[in-house]
């Protein structure tokens, strides 16, 4: 039984391992520049002020120590001497001690916390622009790149990366620092040590440096070897944790789905699935620690009383009195301590390289993208800026990101105040084209000349409702500013959504509170807001009755008349508000776009009171 059991625990530590080389030095050199790179921007602040403040407050801190190791002395002297008048003038220096301890450690974190939080706003701004920028939020998730769960990457792995790092500096300057001192310190109050072997002399300086050093490197290098495995593991325990979360996310964000198709049986099983993944990453990483404890509680309770057995001789000797003996045990502690940082540091060194992995590989594949669509030697989709008036296909051949051609040499001409409809079997491509021009598909060949994007607008077939007030999502993706109460008040109203120009104001979750085909007409009056030269639709008025889709578009024909439109969709009743239709046709080798035969112009189904016909001939002009 017990050898199953550790075969068990085998082929799980086996399973959670990591590769080598994504464990050490490729993301420690990335991060160290992306370090430098915050320490040297414009936009750093007061970040340099802040780091200074930390040293010289972390020199207060030695001093203090320093002063406490000789009032350690002074006062079991006071003791010995049974000396009531030295013993209580050492109460009142230890109070003044512990006060100017107490206020150094109080500024002490609260300048770290202020660098911490410092860096880290500044790192997530970083971030946030690579991710956040020309699509590559969306293609991100499109290449099947190695960068799952950017939220989990961006919240909490910058977070332990950047206050980690901090602790660890801090924490090693306290080090570095206690340590000068307090060799010195040491090496004179512990004097040499002699020794007789085979008739010879010998002495040995300074001796209880040399076994707080021994003392140090075995445990230091103990733990190395222990310890080793813990990065690994808590690489696997965070990216198990973060698809955890984003089951629970998801779970909740679909849970209307869940519920009307009863499927919550599937879902739990679904989660309780991640969730086994989270245990077993967990159990690794716990048999590690208690690998790692092992060693470390042993090393600290020997440390306790290992001063005092190596000095004890000179005490017994008479060559130091018990305050001497004291302030040996204390500076001892005070120089094995700073040596023994790695020792008590490593499970929080194995989370912060976990850490760090994941944050800069998730910043390095964002700038793998941005390479991917800046390198002219890559086959990739070009997208200008051209004549305002026209939106060109050149040659356009989309593929998807494993190389797999959906649509090959698609080229077309269209000009603005034309209303194009595209059409096609599903899985031609439409909607894949519609990303093309909106520039957030790199991957084919091919040229698009499109007009200044600020002339266009996308309408998907889910709109995207921002968190905040109705009119922040009215507005979007401009300020809620930009546009006077009573247009927004007259743009719901035009598009039937006469209750809600009231909750203009309201904060609530609109995706939610809003059916699908409500947020599509919410969608028409952003459109009655910005007036965009070029509008694009994919499926835009697919949660609409043909009625309200009617009304949708004739009231596009009817208040923006000189706009550009191009659309995707199979509802009836669409061509006739179109003047031309694009066909994407299946092949061998991808889609192809065609002009399919002109059909005869039909009325549309729905008679909409108050509406113009959009077919309605207008009277020539005389020329």
């Amino acid at each position: 039984m017990s050898e199953t059991r550790a075969q068990a625990e085998k082929d799980e530590t086996k399973a959670g391992a990591l590769p080598e080389a994504e464990l050490v030095k490729r993301p420690m050199a990335a991060f160290w520049k992306l370090t430098k790179a915050w320490l040297t921007a414009p936009d750093r602040g007061n970040a340099r002020w802040l780091i200074l403040a930390l040293v010289l407050l972390t020199v207060g801190q030695v001093a203090v120590q320093i002063r406490l190791n000789i009032w350690n002395r002074d006062f079991f002297n006071a003791l010995e001497n049974r000396d009531f008048a030295a013993f209580r003038w050492q109460m009142v220096v230890f109070l003044m001690l512990a006060v100017g301890a107490m206020a150094v450690a109080v500024y002490q974190l609260y300048t770290k916390q202020l660098i911490q939080l410092a860096w880290r706003e500044w790192l997530t701004k970083r971030i946030l622009e690579s991710w956040l920028h020309e699509g590559r939020q969306y293609q991100l998730e499109m290449a099947g790149a190695s960068a799952d769960n950017p939220d989990q990457r961006i919240a909490e792995d910058i977070r332990v990366s950047v206050d980690l790092a901090v602790d660890f500096v801090g924490g090693l300057l306290t080090c570095s620092m206690m340590l000068a001192a307090f060799v010195g310190i040491l090496w004179t109050i512990s004097g040499p040590l002699h020794l007789g072997f085979v008739g010879i002399d010998a002495s040995i300086p300074g001796y209880m440096v040399w076994a707080a050093l021994t003392y140090a490197i075995i445990g230091t290098t103990l733990t190395l070897v222990v310890g080793r495995p813990m990065v690994g593991h808590n690489f696997a325990r965070v990216a198990a944790e973060a698809d955890f979360r984003f089951g629970l996310t998801r779970a909740r964000e679909s849970g209307e789905g869940i519920a009307l198709i009863r499927g919550e049986v599937d879902e739990r099983r679904g989660l309780e699935r991640l969730f086994g993944n989270v245990r077993g990453a967990v159990r690794r990483l716990m048999r590690s620690q208690r690998n790692l404890m092992y060693l470390t509680s042993g090393y600290h309770s020997l440390a306790m009383i290992f001063p005092t057995i190596v000095a004890s001789p000179a005490y017994f000797s008479g060559a130091i009195t018990l305050g001497g003996l004291m302030q040996i045990g204390a500076a001892f502690g005070q120089v094995q301590s700073s040596l023994s940082w790695l020792v008590d540091s490593f499970p929080r060194i194995a989370e912060w390289r976990a850490a760090v992995n994941r944050m800069v590989n998730f910043r390095e594949v964002l700038d793998e993208l941005d390479a991917l669509v800046a390198d002219p030697s890559q086959p990739t989709i070009t997208v200008t800026e051209g004549d305002p008036d026209t939106l060109v296909f050149k040659g356009i051949e989309v593929a998807f990101a494993n190389g797999t051609t959906v649509i090959q040499d698609a080229t077309a001409e269209i000009h603005s105040g034309e209303r194009v409809l595209i059409q096609g079997e599903s899985g031609t491509g439409k909607s894949t084209l519609f990303r093309v021009i909106g520039g957030l598909w790199p991957w084919g060949a091919g040229e698009i000349v499109t007009p200044p994007r600020e002339t266009m607008m996308f309408m998907p077939q889910r709109p995207y409702l921002p968190l905040g007030t109705l009119k922040e999502s009215l507005s979007y993706p401009a300020g809620p500013d930009k546009y006077p109460d009573e247009e927004c008040h007259k743009a719901l109203e035009r598009v039937g959504l006469v209750r809600l120009p009231e909750r203009l104001h309201d904060e609530e979750r609109w995706d939610r509170v809003l059916s699908l085909g409500e947020q599509q007409r919410l969608a028409f009056a952003r459109l009655l807001l910005h007036r965009p030269a070029w509008i694009f639709m994919d499926e835009a008025t697919a949660a609409l009755d043909e009625r309200n889709q009617d009304a949708m578009m004739q009231m596009v024909l009817d208040e923006l008349p000189e706009s550009a439109l191009v659309s995707i969709g199979h509802r009836p009743g669409l061509e006739a508000f179109h003047t031309r239709t694009l066909k994407l046709q299946k092949a061998e080798g991808g889609a192809r776009l065609t002009r399919p035969p002109r059909p005869p112009r039909q009325q549309p189904r729905w008679k909409i009171p108050g509406l113009k016909n959009p077919l309605k001939r207008r009277p020539r002009v005389p020329v």
